[in-house]
């Protein structure tokens, strides 16, 4: 009981804190430092004092773009495992995953780990409270640096995975996907598919090798952001690493680079027939590394296109004249290696033809004609205004910091955006657009058509 009522007081006081660290990052945004340990591991801090708690990220380049083809999947499964037990170590007992979810409930912080396309991730939320912040990074460091990976639990959880890949199968959206990620990714790591064959050939062995290679000191981006000062920041960053392997040489070698996304060298249609209420189209092509200087102009090209939800020209389009889809939309998705471009809807299978065809057509237009002048305000509006809503929280502004960690984007990079998006012109976004799209050699995946609405 003791534990309910402390789970309970500690959201209420977060929620009624909230609004304090709202106020103060809608104010002024708040500088980030960024150094780097002797451990070879590199920090972003920002100091937000206004709540007495803090939120940290520790990536690795550790994501699925490194899982080895035939056991892809791995990356996930180390992060999935690491919350399942750790190893006895330094007088300390071992703890099963139940131990160690009770323990952090009697601590009220959090530690979550996930693997992305780019990154290993641990996210650790605590209280700042001297003896809480104290115990929380002890045991985050004994679950980063020191998970157990016991046999039974692995193999319970492998088939659970299994049985959730099987069940996901069963349904169009996941089917179009694959094809799609397939049709554009081909032998890239962005488009390597996890499957019950790759899940198979992952043993605990597998688990440990691979922390023991991806997750060193050295590897470690640590991004925090919370009521800490420096001093404090480079304390909890070497004790939240304290577990993990150091090397020897002085630093970590360098990771073998991977291979670029090649653009695709024509259009592409596939059909697949599947017995569903509702045609599923995905249209799209090779996009462009998060990096990239088009970046901006892109994200304000693409409002315009698909992304701006009721306002964009493919809802107009699709949905609002024609009726062709209750929903359309279209993104990018770039990360270290280029993410797609991809349009997406679902309509009637009898009218899957056409809705293509006007996809088709508003993509041409704009990549032909860019966005008028009025379009450009409007997305200039919406995503000026709504910037205040990208930091209001602890956790958003840490995951605004770890993109500038991971992507090697200026410190002073959130301070700018506002300004660098309100100075775009048509003329910027039309070529930005131009550079990256290419209407005429786009991939075209249809699931659930019928027979005579088929492209």
């Amino acid at each position: 009981m003791f534990k309910i009522i402390k789970k309970i007081a500690t959201s209420a006081f977060l929620a009624g804190v909230a609004s304090l660290f709202y106020a103060q990052s809608a104010l002024a945004l708040l500088p980030i430092e960024h150094w780097t340990q002797a451990s070879g591991a590199q920090v972003w801090l920002v100091r937000s004092p206004a709540i007495p708690m803090v939120d940290v990220q520790v990536d690795f380049d550790a994501g699925s773009r490194r899982d080895p083809p035939a056991q892809a999947g791995l990356a996930s499964a180390a992060a999935l495992m690491s919350a399942k037990g750790v190893r006895a170590s330094g007088g300390e007992a071992a703890l099963d995953e139940n131990q160690l979810g009770e323990a952090w409930a009697d601590l009220g912080a959090s530690l979550d780990a996930s693997a992305g396309r780019d990154a290993l991730s641990f996210s650790l939320r605590s209280l700042t409270q001297a003896d809480l912040l104290e115990r929380a990074v002890r045991l985050a460091a004994r679950q980063i640096g020191e998970p157990s990976d016991p046999e039974d639990v692995w193999q319970r959880e492998r088939a659970r995975w299994q049985a959730a890949i099987a069940e996901a199968d069963t349904k169009p959206g996941t089917v179009a996907g694959k094809a799609f990620a397939q049709a554009v990714y081909g032998d890239n790591p962005y488009g390597q598919q996890v499957t019950a064959r790759t899940l198979d050939a992952i043993d605990v062995a597998d688990l440990k090798a691979y922390q023991a290679r991806y997750l060193q000191r050295c590897r470690a981006r640590v991004a925090i952001v919370g009521a800490v000062d420096r001093a404090q920041a480079q304390t909890l960053a070497d004790e939240l690493l304290d577990r993990l392997p150091v090397n020897d040489q002085g630093g970590c070698a360098a990771l073998p680079a991977l291979s670029p996304l090649q653009p695709l060298a024509q259009a592409r249609d596939i059909d697949i027939p599947f017995n569903s209420a509702q045609a599923h189209v995905l249209i799209g092509q090779p996009g462009f590394v998060r990096s990239d200087p088009d970046f901006l102009a892109l994200l304000v090209g693409n409002h315009i296109l698909g992304g701006g939800g009721f306002t964009s020209r493919l809802m107009e389009q699709v949905r609002e004249k024609r009726g062709l889809s209750y929903s359309v939309f279209s993104e990018f998705s770039p990360g270290l290696s280029a993410g797609a471009f991809i349009a997406g809807l679902e309509t009637r299978p009898d009218q899957t033809a056409e809705a293509i065809k006007v996809t088709r057509e508003v993509i041409a237009d704009f990549v032909h004609n860019g966005p008028t002048e009025t379009e450009l305000r409007a997305a200039k509006d919406n995503l000026i205004g709504g910037f205040a809503l990208r930091i209001d929280s602890n956790r958003k502004l840490l995951a605004n910091v770890v993109n500038i960690a991971r992507n090697g984007l200026p410190l002073d990079y959130l301070e700018h955006w506002s300004d660098r998006v309100e100075a775009l012109t048509v003329a910027d976004v039309k070529a930005a657009i131009g550079r990256k799209l290419q209407p005429d050699r786009m991939v075209t995946v249809v699931v659930g058509a019928t027979a005579a609405a088929k492209p």
